[in-house]
């Protein structure tokens, strides 16, 4: 799958599903995406091969790995997966490989060893190691909440510096950053490397237009058909 944005709109990401219109990673959430026109469908999987930000926040109406893939298969929407702990890439591989899903798939991972895990069972499939590690629900949290507008600036300053070793510690060949994080050098940089760069979780039209001007490959919402709607609007 080619992630990087060559001239088009950003691709859109649901995430969760589409985590502000139903409750997120259940099969409600990933039909409501579809149905809001993302390209790609982001989900949360967890050891036990259920969707679920952790063991914590398992849905009362849990979903199977296999019953999401069934799902996303069956519309023609790209699946986007987000491996939440290291130990489990190769049935999350053999998933998608059963589902014959490989070729339509992103992997998502804020731990290196599972990204360069993933790499070794299915190295054609896009590898974003995401950053920060998202342990804490930072991806819900508007502006300023995760940090002040001066911290922000700050991290967003130093953190081109720090790429290059994130990519390479993760063998990775695609960046997932929150997206207070991304700014013009941080996505040239990543450009000039060949690595897309994904952005979570922009849910105003104020930060998909930001994104969208920064040069972001792609674009994660918890409601997708916003972040379409503002795309298109002149």
């Amino acid at each position: 799958m080619n992630l990087l944005r060559s001239g088009r709109r950003p691709l859109v990401i649901g995430h969760r599903g589409a985590a502000a219109v139903a409750p997120e990673n259940t099969l409600e959430s990933l039909r409501a995406a579809v149905a809001a026109g993302a390209d790609l469908v982001e989900f949360d999987i967890g050891p036990d091969l259920r969707l679920a930000h952790s063991a914590q926040e398992v849905p009362e109406s849990h979903v199977t790995l296999d019953s999401a893939l069934d799902y996303l298969k069956a519309q023609g929407v790209g699946v986007h997966l987000d491996v939440k702990e290291p130990g489990y890439e190769e049935p999350v591989v053999a998933a998608l490989r059963r589902h014959g899903l490989l070729t339509n798939a992103v992997f998502a991972t804020a731990y290196a060893l599972s990204s360069r895990r993933l790499g070794q069972l299915a190295p054609d499939v896009p590898r974003a190691i995401s950053y920060p590690r998202d342990r804490y629900g930072v991806s819900h949290l508007r502006w300023p909440g995760v940090v002040t507008r001066s911290g922000a600036a700050a991290l967003r300053a130093a953190f081109p510096g720090r790429l290059p070793l994130l990519l390479n510690s993760a063998r990775a060949d695609t960046l997932s950053l929150h997206h207070t994080l991304c700014s013009r050098s941080a996505v040239r940089l990543a450009h000039r490397r060949g690595v897309p760069v994904l952005a979570w979780t922009a849910n105003d039209p104020d930060a998909v237009r930001r994104l969208e001007e920064l040069g972001v490959d792609a674009i994660v919402s918890d409601d997708p058909g916003m972040a379409l709607a503002t795309l298109r609007s002149p």
